[in-house]
Order: structure tokens, then sequence, then C-alpha cells
């Protein structure tokens, strides 16, 4: 799958500010090594992360997605500690109905298949 396949996919699929949050933990959460999806899905939800890191979430917003692009350029195990602090602080955020309904839309909808983020 490529950005333009990403790209196509959301604009038949737009994501509300709920599921940028959504799209913005699971990034955070492939960084911080915690992620048991496959690589190919993980490559998928970062493309996917690539698409809507300029929108606005409900809850996480432009500090987090800076510090992902600085995690991005330069991931050593002081910066994965922070990403692990505000993952978790992340998902505490989102409701687990609302993380669940994310995950199930994006499998339903064609995006991963049966992938277990």
């Amino acid at each position: 799958m490529t950005a333009g396949d990403i790209a196509r996919w959301l604009e038949n699929n737009p994501l509300s500010a709920s599921h940028v949050d959504c799209a913005t933990t699971v990034m955070l959460k492939i960084l911080d090594g915690k992620c048991k999806m496959k690589a190919e899905e993980k490559v998928i939800m970062t493309l996917l992360y690539d698409q809507v890191k300029t929108r606005r979430g409900e809850q996480l917003g432009d500090e987090m997605h800076q510090l992902i692009a600085s995690a991005r350029d330069h991931l050593d195990d002081e910066i994965k500690n922070v990403i692990y602090e505000k993952r978790v602080l992340a998902e505490t955020m989102i409701s687990r109905p609302v993380m669940k309904g994310f995950k199930a839309m994006i499998r339903q909808r064609g995006l991963i298949e049966d992938g277990k983020i």
C-alpha cells in the first residue's frame, strides 16, 4: 500500500477528530515498540498517520505531532521513554469504545485486514 492508496482510502472514509487521536496513539505505540501489529500493518498505520498528522484531534494536537516528528528523526532510549509515557496518557484519554470502534472501522473498510492494533 502506498501513500496515494491511503489518501484515496481517506477520501472514501473520512476520519473524525477522535479517529485522528486514535491514529496518533497507534503511531505512539509503534514508536515506543509496544505495537503488536504485523510489520506491513505498521507501515500502513504509519502512512495513515502521515496523512492525518496535520489534522487536529479532539484531545491530541500539535504538541503530540511535534513529539512524534522528533522521535522519528532521532529515536533513542530517552525519547522512547517519553513516547511511552505520552502513549499511556493518550490511551487513558481515549475511551475504549472509541479506540475499538476505530480499529473495527479500519478493518471493516479494508485498510487493515484482521490486524491487531
